[in-house]
């Protein structure tokens, strides 16, 4: 049985998930980072678990043919990318295997029909987002970087060949700022100074650069020289913000922000269209990648002018909107109201009339339609890395689209949510990974899922709205939801205290103590008029009462 710090000789004859290679040592499997398939080494064991253990490459004894000299420095101790030392044809090919096997361990597939992997046109410079965390060095300087692998350490970096070179330029005058105004750095631990990130992001059509420092504060020390320093280090610069965040959090963005200079957004053109960018605003960080995958969505999406196609998992709307142009309908659901809001302003922005979000998940999508007799053609889904709940799936299934289309980021998720639909009597009919994140180790997936078999000219499927099973769409809005529905249609903000009143009123009975005061002699506002009947009109729009 091996043990730690035990040296041995291995072939590393596969890769994990998270990139690292895979040999064997006495019958158990060894993950090794930093290797290729292929590797002749020397490996010695760092941690030892009752199935597998960890080890660190010691000596390449014969390299593998995928080897290529790694172009970045840091790439070992920051860990972000696990591929920067095989050539990208090798990183292609794991990834298009990650999927491959995740369907056929998880889900149990066979023969699946996978298209090739949408490659990226570069490995480098590809992202417009950069979050760079702050902290003090053993020497008492600032240093800025990312955090090494499962720790909260910085790698102090000065160029990162994911970001365009103009994040570079502005994070130097950055750390110059710093040392001539003596602007202190945040401590974790101690919940003290003021510097916690610098946050950039950029428009790869537009060209618009926005810098955000995220501060424990309000006020920096020497905020004209910032601005002097950033503009002439950085003329494609249109806006300079501070992100106030006071709070004990790993969270990197507060809620207020600050302009200093300029605009505290961005442009930018995706699929044709245009979004204006914010900090907190949601954008994928490959614009180019994600091009690519949208249009396979729509490829998969089949639109010829006279569908409605549902968006769950909607988000700002960007997926949705990108095909829009190609549906008779678009109705996009987000349970979350500040990103509904996004995707309302980005199709006015845009111009698309055929547009319409909701706030809620697909249970409320399902019996919002239902009620106005109306059903999706098609459906596409992009949930988190968690994927999709159950009651989600076999609610889609209840609502018979003719066919679905998953936007993935986990081969994992993905194989076990298939696995549902498959027994939910619908096919696989392509697989299509997408490189969105060159070098490192995340793949995305585009699923077409359809209801019988799938002809480019017409799909025809009977159906009922009436065989809809509409039992568990009831009692189930959120305070959130009710809020949002209220703002909408009237204008008005409502408390939870006032929405907590009203159920009461009409018997809907809460948890104990459930927004109650913690005194039984505590008076509390009585909830308006105005505010009862628009909360009144939420409650029987959600169908509780």
């Amino acid at each position: 049985m091996i043990k730690k710090n035990d040296l041995f000789e291995a072939e590393i004859t596969a890769m994990t998930a998270e990139g690292s290679g895979i040999c064997r040592a006495d019958g158990m499997a060894v993950f090794v980072p930093g290797t290729a398939v292929g590797d002749r080494c020397v490996v010695r064991v760092v941690k030892v678990l009752k199935k597998y253990a960890f080890g660190r490459l010691e000596e390449l004894l014969t390299p593998s043919p995928d080897r290529t000299t790694p172009d970045c420095s840091i790439a070992g101790p920051c860990g972000g990318c696990v591929y920067r030392h095989i050539t990208y044809e090798a990183e292609l090919k794991i990834k298009t295997q990650r999927v491959r096997d995740a369907l056929e361990r998880i889900g149990g597939f066979e023969n699946i029909p996978m298209e090739p992997i949408l490659g990226a046109p570069s490995r480098t410079r590809y992202r417009n987002k950069c979050q760079l965390p702050i902290g003090l060095s053993k020497n008492g300087e600032m240093q800025m970087g990312f955090y090494a692998v499962n720790s909260h350490r910085i790698i102090d970096t000065h160029t990162c060949l994911l970001q365009p070179e103009v994040f570079d330029r502005a994070a130097e005058a950055f750390r110059a700022w710093q040392k001539l105004s003596g602007e202190s750095i945040y401590d974790e631990a101690a919940h003290s100074g003021v510097l916690r990130h610098l946050y950039m992001r950029c428009g790869e059509k537009s060209g618009e650069v926005l810098v955000c420092i995220v501060a424990n504060g309000a006020k920096l020390h020497g905020e004209d020289l910032l601005v002097k320093m950033l503009r002439e280090a950085v003329p494609e610069i249109t806006g300079i913000v501070v992100n106030i965040n006071r709070e004990r959090t790993n969270v990197v963005l507060g809620r207020e922000l600050r302009t200093l200079w300029g605009k505290p957004t961005i442009r930018d053109t995706l699929c044709r269209l245009e979004f204006e960018i914010s900090p907190h605003a949601f954008y994928q960080v490959n614009r180019t990648q994600a091009e690519a995958l949208y249009n396979k969505a729509a490829e998969y999406a089949g639109l010829t002018g006279a569908e409605t196609l549902l968006d769950l998992y909607c988000g700002t709307g960007t997926i949705g909107l990108s095909m829009a142009s190609r549906a008779k309908k678009l109705i996009g659901a987000e349970i979350i109201p500040s990103a509904v809001e996004n995707a309302r302003k980005n199709a006015a922005h845009n111009h698309v009339t055929n547009a319409e979000f909701l706030c809620g998940d697909a249970k409320d999508a399902a019996r919002i339609l239902y009620e106005r007799g109306e059903r999706p053609d098609i459906i596409v889904i992009d949930p988190p890395r968690k994927g999709c709940d159950a009651a989600v799936i076999t609610t889609i299934a209840a609502m018979r689209p003719t066919r679905v289309v998953y936007v993935s980021c986990d081969p994992a998720t993905l194989a076990r949510d298939l696995k549902q639909f498959t027994a939910e009597n619908y096919n696989i009919e392509a697989v299509t990974p997408v490189d969105m994140f060159p070098g490192t180790a995340h793949v995305e997936t585009v699923v077409l899922l359809s209801k019988g078999e799938v002809d480019s000219k017409k799909v025809r499927v009977e159906f009922s709205l009436e065989d809809m099973d509409m039992s568990g769409f009831q009692n189930d809005a959120t305070y959130s939801q009710i809020k949002e529905r209220v703002l909408q249609q009237t204008g008005l903000k409502v408390s939870s205290l006032y929405i907590a009143q009203i159920k009461q009123k009409h018997g809907i009975i809460e948890r104990e103590n459930y927004n109650k005061p913690k005194s039984e002699n505590t008076r509390q506002p009585k909830c308006p008029p105005e505010k009862e009947a628009a909360i009144t009109e939420a409650l029987k729009y959600f169908g509780m009462i």
